[in-house]
């Protein structure tokens, strides 16, 4: 259950920012602590949140962050909260076009798009990408990726609306009502199958993503929404010359991290800034709202992103207000 709570102001340690957080984002993964199926890891906030947006309050001395700067944040945790300490190295700046709820909306889905598709996919100029749950963030996020790139975007989901959500970022739809789609893919690709397979799913589609797979294609699962545990006929691997991969950002080393997020600022932010990527904000809620805000995603409604804003004070930190004073924080 969500329920309002108080905490003390984080402590930054060495290297870290200390924000004053003006959004955050629901992510499968804050559902899944929520129902106690997956605990932070250990040192992070138990605070719920994997992502934020908002103003730099302290800054660790030599950097190039400063107070007052507009950042966008990925976290192990503590983002549905009105302060957040984190490695200044895991801070993104926000182009001036984006509003706090597009910028929150954006370092988990773009950045688990990026690290499965460019970075681990190898995705290139004239590939064809199959993305799973093409109408969640990380699809969302991943028919834009391919689009910039200048890739073909294949997008699954198992309604029709949403199998075909991602067609406004050039993605094809394609329905999936009953785990079978490898026919589909080879049909609309000549038979050639897809270069990279971006799986949010997991077991239930392992077999024919392998069977979707192109020569030497790549299979990158970044999550388990439909299972952990399934068998493969190697056989079918070892025909495609396959090669499967999985990640996920949450359990990196901070280093790791960091240096995911400077490939992927280096690369998105100029797109960001001219509008060639654009965070997909589904709604926007209050923070006193996250209980329907979990309920929104859990239901499969949204497409893209559901946004909490943060009431927080102003970054200045008076005489009357100073560091470790309890803020309203969710749990």
């Amino acid at each position: 259950m969500l329920r309002p709570g108080s905490a003390p102001d984080p402590e930054p340690g060495p290297g870290d920012a200390l924000i004053a957080v003006r959004a955050t984002a629901v992510n499968r993964a804050d559902i899944l602590q929520r129902r106690g199926l997956y605990p932070p890891p250990a040192g992070t906030s138990s605070v719920l949140g994997l992502e934020a947006a908002g103003e730099v309050i302290m800054a660790p001395a030599g950097g190039s962050l400063v107070p007052g700067d507009r950042v966008m944040c990925l976290v192990g945790g503590g983002g549905y909260a009105e302060r957040l300490a984190v490695p200044a190295a895991q801070c993104m700046s926000v182009p001036d076009r984006l509003s706090w709820a597009e910028a929150a909306a954006i370092p988990e889905a773009f950045i688990t798009a990026y690290q499965g598709l460019v970075r681990l996919g190898r995705l290139g100029e004239g590939d064809t990408a199959l993305v799973h749950s093409i109408a969640s963030g990380v699809g969302t996020a991943a028919a834009q990726v391919c689009r910039a790139i200048g890739a073909r975007c294949i997008g699954t989901s198992r309604g029709p609306v949403r199998a075909f959500a991602g067609t406004a970022w050039g993605a094809t739809g394609l329905v999936v009502t009953d785990a079978t789609f490898a026919g589909e893919v080879h049909a609309l690709t000549g038979g050639r199958g897809a270069d990279v397979i971006l799986d949010l799913v997991g077991a239930k589609y392992l077999a024919e993503n392998v069977a979707s797979l192109a020569p030497n294609g790549r299979l990158v699962l970044t999550g388990l929404v439909g299972g952990r545990t399934a068998g493969l006929d190697l056989g079918a691997l070892i025909a495609a010359q396959g090669t499967i991969l999985a990640s996920s950002l949450r359990a990196r080393p901070p280093g790791e991290i960091a240096e995911i997020m400077r490939d992927f600022a280096a690369w998105a932010l100029p797109r960001f800034a001219h509008g060639d990527l654009s965070p997909v904000v589904h709604a926007v809620l209050p923070l006193d709202e996250a209980a329907e805000a979990h309920r929104i995603v859990e239901s499969n409604q949204a497409v893209g992103k559901v946004v909490l804003l943060i009431d927080a004070p102003s970054p200045g930190i008076s005489p009357a207000d100073p560091p470790g004073t309890p803020r309203l924080a969710r749990s």
